[in-house]
């Protein structure tokens, strides 16, 4: 899924199993919501290296 659909079920699933007291859920949550986080460090990480990459081919010239 992406970056911000698995934080947002994260959210959801940490504050549904606090409501019911299910901490198998909450910790279910916890573990999208940090799923979401590395994929958006890894968007962020693939992002700046094409950049670079970028930079240095133009910078070349």
């Amino acid at each position: 899924m992406g970056e911000h659909t698995d934080k947002t079920k994260g959210h959801v699933k940490q504050a549904v199993g606090a409501i019911t007291g299910n901490d198998k859920l909450k910790r279910e949550g916890m573990r999208d919501e940090a799923k979401g986080h590395l994929e958006g460090v890894a968007n962020e990480a693939k992002a700046a290296v094409k950049d670079m990459r970028k930079s240095q081919t133009h910078g070349s010239r």
